[in-house]
């Protein structure tokens, strides 16, 4: 009898897992199919699932192909290399010792890229807010001038420049250590752009020594331009804006004799710093001049604050072109964006509230709001 049930239990196959199905992954950009079963009613004795894979060539099905080994107790494989508009089968093979048995081949499926991540919805609802908020701001531009909160830095360009102008010295204006793909970079050069108007205006030289070159090309553009519209164009000097040096203590040593020798009336020091930004603030204020300094580098911001008389912190600097133009367009955009930071502000908090109840109440309505905020 013992050998009997030993023999049962040895070569008898275990018996396969069942209701194999298999579907197109959701959500994605397509490649993925997967696969679903019922576990083997043996499933506490055998060693492990096999899961194969045919594909239709032709009309025919493909011989089939191994696709992973899967210990037991393994109900769903995610098959992440299939192909789009190909049609698949699986079956799954359970193994135990040297006998196995397989189960019955799964539904057709195939592949597919969705249009739409429909798990992304609050993300489209968010979007469409934000255009509303810019569309609306846009309207009211063109009808009437948008109030932007006073930015002392940009306002006393004028005082900068006419203090220099007093003192019969040049104007400096150091561009920092970014490149022009950045975007301090091009906040800084719109800044460049008035100061380099108000120069030709009031009759008073600017220097400008660059780290890049391409920001040397599109700095003396800048100046050049910024002359022509004072109407002053004789007065721009090609000369005083120049590549100085690639290294960055090379260009801070470079600006610092700068400061030394041509004791500038004003500096401006608008674009991305790195450890250097001490350096340049604290010669330039033991020379006595007027500092107007920006950058959205978080750590070079305290130093800044501490050793200039004025800075544009952060975002100050990217509106800087919108505050001294007025240009409604720019301005429109300024306060839309400006809103929209409150609405996330206010997403914030309320989706800490709903996660709050929705874990004190097990609430199935407020878990569905919460996992709204949680995809935004």
């Amino acid at each position: 009898m013992i050998k009997i049930i030993l023999f049962l239990f040895l070569y008898i196959p275990p018996l396969p897992p069942s209701n194999i199905k298999a579907n197109d992954y959701p959500n994605d950009a397509g490649g993925k199919i997967e696969i679903k079963w019922e576990l083997s009613p043996s499933d506490s004795i055998i060693d492990n699932y096999i899961i194969f894979r045919q594909e239709e060539i032709e009309g025919k099905w493909s011989l089939p192909e191994t696709l992973e080994i899967l210990p037991r107790g393994t109900n769903y494989f995610l098959d992440s290399n299939c192909k789009n508009k190909v049609k698949y089968r699986y079956f799954i093979r359970a193994i135990k010792g040297e006998i196995w048995s397989d189960s019955e081949f799964s539904n057709v499926a195939v592949a597919h890229a969705e249009w739409f991540h429909k798990k992304r919805t609050s993300v489209l609802i968010l979007l469409i807010i934000i255009l509303a908020f810019l569309l609306y701001f846009v309207r009211r531009a063109k009808k009437e001038e948008l109030f932007i909160r006073k930015i002392t830095g940009l306002d006393a360009i004028d005082e900068a420049v006419g203090r220099s102008t007093e003192l019969g010295r040049p104007l400096l204006f150091i561009l920092g250590l970014g490149t022009i793909a950045e975007i301090p970079t091009i906040a800084g050069l719109s800044i460049l752009k008035r100061v380099s108007k108000k120069a030709g205006e009031y009759e008073v030289d600017i220097i400008v020594p660059c780290y890049d070159p391409v920001v040397f090309v599109a700095a003396q553009e800048t100046v050049k331009e910024g002359f022509i519209e004072a109407g002053r164009p004789d007065l721009y000097k090609e000369g005083n804006v120049f590549f100085l040096s690639y290294d960055q203590f090379g260009y801070a040593a470079g600006c610092d004799g700068i400061m030394v020798r041509e004791r500038p009336g004003a500096i401006f020091l608008q674009g991305y710093f790195y450890a250097e930004s001490l350096i340049l603030a604290e010669t330039g204020n033991s020379i006595g001049a007027i500092q107007i300094s920006g950058t959205t580098a978080v750590t070079q911001l305290p130093f800044f604050i501490a050793a200039t008389d004025y800075t544009l912190i952060g975002e100050e600097m990217y509106a800087a072109s919108a505050y001294l133009t007025r240009d409604p367009l720019s301005l429109a955009t300024i306060k839309g964006e400006d809103y929209v930071k409150a609405l996330l502000i206010i997403i914030v908090i309320a989706g800490l509230i709903l996660e709050t109840i929705a874990f004190l109440t097990k609430n199935s309505l407020f878990h569905f709001l919460k996992n709204f905020f949680e995809v935004i």
